[in-house]
């Protein structure tokens, strides 16, 4: 192919939005372990999983062998109000940091939901309403899935009741509006509408919650309602199936100017921007068609993959959701109120837990001022004002690049930049007033987490 200059922003047309999701389960030589159902401890069948989520989205967290998955036109034609999402070269980065690496991301804020969530949102949305369900109930970390899943459900017609993890929804008051002005009821958590939250209040007075308490609370009022199913926007293999119109469109838009990358980041929290970024090019990593670094970055408050185990462990805290093959901190796991309110999730999706296993990709946490010092950066070099979560990838980026710079390596880095962060400021107040703060968890701290893993002969 012949060498084209490579513009800041490469774009797709329209007919190039991908036609099919890519299933990252299918490219695996050795597959996760399958979720066991909590009261017999057996693998989950369809019928167990039914109850709780949508009947297609069942379906594709059980396809271990379809390599490609057709993606329904209605999907596509919503898709095609905000995708595709450019691929940048960060050329006055590289600039700045006077480095010999070219550096790309993947930009997924521009819609109005701000990030790459709105790529699932909207998958579930539409089997919901092709089920003929009513409505719908989830959980929100820093309000970016409640934000997309409440544009989706208005856009079907679907009603929506939001658990938001109580310390964002105090953090984030706006991102809050954004739901309610879309139609989404919105109840911090843990509340006391549900008795899973009742019982973390208990335990745990004074909490400012997370992403496991607020999935209990979600989950327990979606079975216990008519016509309604929990939709969940990370972790789960279907949700990493939709997010694959990342890696597959930055894979299209960097083959058309020859580029072949040497490094791949994403920050990962649940798993669903980092799984959908690595798709295609993990893939063919698999196959021995490339050697790419895979990098996920996660915060040091919140370490699943680098301090956690691996292990069956619920998805929930209130341990009534299916267990997952994981590397985990513990279902009963409290984070600190760090503000990558997306990554303060005690686990990792199976998929990109089973490839750490293996060996296929590398995982790094940092804390969030350094995230943050980088999110500044970016935001005054590229125009683009980071959410913390894409920070954490941005942060890694710029220290692999630097490293680039000092043995004057020319790399080709990739990484995800899953939505924009102008519901932070609260974040960016405490960074600029210099009263941030990094927590990291003492092996004290873990170990109450990791008490509250099951103790079942799989974990043996």
């Amino acid at each position: 192919m012949a060498k084209l200059p490579i513009p800041y922003k490469i774009y797709l047309s329209e007919e190039e939005i991908p036609k099919q999701w890519y299933n990252l389960n299918a490219a695996m030589k050795t597959k996760h372990a399958p979720f066991l159902n909590p009261a017999t401890l057996q693998p989950c069948s369809a019928d167990d999983l039914k109850p709780v989520f949508c009947d297609d989205c069942v379906g594709q967290e059980m396809n271990m062998s379809d390599l490609y998955i057709d993606i329904p036109e209605d999907i596509r034609s919503f898709y095609k109000m905000y995708r595709p999402s450019p691929l940048v070269r960060a050329y006055c980065l590289e600039k700045v940091l006077d480095t010999p690496a070219e550096i790309y991301y993947k930009f997924e804020g521009n819609n109005t939901s701000g990030s790459h969530k709105l790529n699932s949102a909207a998958a579930q949305a539409y089997y919901a309403k092709k089920q003929g369900l009513k409505s719908v109930t989830t959980e929100t970390g820093a309000g970016q899935w409640g934000t997309a899943l409440s544009m989706a459900c208005s856009y079907y017609g679907l009603d929506l009741i939001v658990y938001m993890v109580k310390v964002s929804s105090e953090q984030k008051p706006y991102r809050k509006e954004v739901m309610r002005t879309y139609g989404a009821q919105v109840i911090p958590s843990p509340s006391d509408t549900t008795e899973a939250g009742r019982k973390i209040l208990k335990e745990f007075p004074g909490t400012g919650g997370s992403l496991g308490c607020a999935i209990s609370e979600a989950v327990e009022k979606a079975v216990t309602s008519d016509s309604c199913r929990y939709v969940l926007g990370s972790v789960l293999d279907h949700v990493l199936l939709h997010q694959s119109v990342i890696g597959l469109e930055s894979k299209a838009a960097l083959d058309k100017y020859g580029v072949e990358v040497d490094t791949v980041i994403g920050c990962v929290g649940g798993g669903s921007n980092f799984g959908g970024l690595i798709a295609p090019f993990m893939g063919d990593k698999i196959a021995g068609k490339n050697d790419i670094e895979f990098i996920g970055v996660e915060p040091a408050s919140c370490p699943s993959l680098t301090r956690g185990k691996f292990v069956y462990d619920f998805c929930d805290s209130a341990k009534i959701t299916p267990l997952a093959k994981m590397y985990t901190l513990g279902c009963g796991f409290m984070p600190a109120p760090n503000h990558a309110g997306g990554l303060r999730y005690h686990g990792m999706s199976p998929i990109v837990s089973e490839l750490y296993h293996q060996g296929l990709m590398r995982a790094v946490a940092v804390e969030q001022s350094k995230v943050f010092e980088a999110a500044e950066m970016f935001a005054r070099i590229e125009g683009i004002l980071p959410a913390p979560e894409s920070s954490h990838a941005i942060r890694v980026a710029i220290d692999e690049a630097i490293k680039c710079r000092e043995t004057g390596k020319k790399k080709k880095i990739l990484f995800g930049l899953t939505g924009t962060g102008y519901f932070d400021m609260a974040a960016y107040k405490q960074y600029n007033d210099g009263t941030m703060t990094d927590y990291i968890p003492t092996d004290a701290d873990l170990a109450k987490g990791f008490a509250s893993i099951p103790d079942i002969p799989q974990n043996k």
